[in-house]
């Protein structure tokens, strides 16, 4: 390693935690508590208010969980080399952290289709009831699924990372060194 990793991995921890508990305060706390809105057709511009008010914090927090991502990535290039495993968990977080942002930017869009609705009939804000315009609707249906995922796929990633972490023991790292140099001893 290159130093002290402490500035990077700080803003690539806060960056994860931050997008991984504001996707299930969303799917948990305002998406659910939408459905408590008396008027249904307020159900929408609550939740839409709360969103707005969270997308530029969850864009700040995907923007520091990659930029300390990548700045560990740089720091630990050697053992990526040289470290059996190390290599292949990296290409698993790499791939997760696609899914996670692929499903991020998806559920931003369907987000901004039913903001555009703006007043229609719900039952809450993934919900649709009989009034709501089959447009809506549908991407609801869809942000219902998304509400899950995303935080599904960055939890995985702060699993991965942990799995990360161990392999930086040393303990890990003779052994990660010793199978790639000796692949039959091990």
């Amino acid at each position: 390693m290159d130093g002290d990793d402490t500035l990077a991995r700080s803003i690539h921890d806060l960056g994860l935690a931050t997008w991984f508990g504001g996707s299930l305060m969303g799917a948990v706390g305002l998406n659910g508590a939408s459905a408590a809105v008396h008027k249904p057709k307020d159900r929408i511009r609550v939740s839409n208010a709360g969103w707005a008010r969270w997308t530029p914090v969850n864009l700040a927090a995907i923007g520091a969980y990659v930029v300390g991502g990548a700045a560990l990535t740089w720091s630990n290039r050697d053992r990526l080399r040289a470290q059996q495993g190390v290599g292949q968990v990296s290409l698993v977080k790499t791939g997760v952290s696609a899914l996670a942002l692929a499903a991020t930017a998806y559920s931003r869009y369907l987000g901004q289709k039913i903001m555009d609705a703006d007043e229609v009939r719900v039952e809450d804000a993934v919900t649709p009831n009989e009034e709501t315009p089959p447009e809506v609707a549908k991407a609801q249906r869809q942000l219902k699924v998304l509400q899950w995922a995303i935080p599904a796929h960055v939890g995985a990633l702060i699993i991965i990372s942990s799995k990360m972490g161990e392999q930086q023991k040393p303990q890990s790292m003779v052994a990660g060194l010793a199978r790639r140099l000796l692949p039959n001893a091990a």
